[in-house]
This record gives C-alpha cells, structure tokens and sequence, in this order.
C-alpha cells in the first residue's frame, strides 16, 4: 500500500480558490488510481473526483463538475485538486484515496473502491 499526506487546506472566501496536494510514498505511483472524497460534519464522506493512474481519465461528481481540477504528476508522486469557485457548501475535511490497479485507465468512485487512505485536510469557504 502507499501512504498519502494531503495539504493545502486552509481557509477562503465564496468565489476564491484553492488547490489541495496528495503526496503518495512507497510504491510505483502510476499503478494507482487515486481519488478525492470529502466530508462534512454531520455528512457521509462522499466522492469528489477520480484520476486514473496514467492521468488520462478524469471523473468528477455532479456537484464540483466545471469547477474543480484532478490532476497528478507521477514523477512527484502527487496527485492535486484545483478548486475555483468554491461555495460554502464545499467546507469539508478533504481526503484522498489510492487503489492499486494495472493498466492506467480505470477509475474509481466508491469509497469502498480505495484501500489507502490520507488524514485529510480542512477547506473552509465562507460566505
């Protein structure tokens, strides 16, 4: 397994942006896939974006679609979220998520889809 330590939460105005890292220690980070959940208080931890390990497939929910950017540098072992846009609504403790997978092309939406999980890091939008 790979372990995962996000940063570059913090905190931010409604209409400002934010950008959130992932950086993966301890195998061949392109043979992951790697997702963002996040979760808010009193809320179920829920899907945000998927990449898969080669990069060339995105997948994002509904609710961040058109504002929000999944992106990876595999030779940094990182995986991003840009965030523009943001609404009060997308407070929450952001994760992310890495599953083994050969190939490079899948990607994975369900919570239960992860084995690796990162300590998660707070965004704050105020409005």
């Amino acid at each position: 397994q790979v372990q995962l330590v996000e940063s570059g939460g913090g905190s931010v105005q409604a209409g400002g942006s934010l950008r959130v890292s992932c950086a993966a220690s301890g195998r061949t980070f392109s043979n992951y896939a790697m997702g963002w959940f996040r979760q808010a208080p009193g809320k179920e931890r829920e899907f945000v974006a998927a990449i898969s390990g080669s990069g060339g497939t995105t997948y994002y929910a509904d609710s961040v679609k058109g504002r929000f950017t999944i992106s990876r540098d595999n030779a940094k072992n990182t995986v991003y979220l840009q965030m523009n846009s943001l609404k009060p609504e997308d407070t929450a403790v952001y994760y992310c998520a890495a599953r083994y997978t050969l190939g490079g092309r899948s990607v994975y939406t369900a919570y239960h889809d992860y084995t690796s999980w990162g300590q998660g890091t707070q965004v704050t939008v105020s409005s």
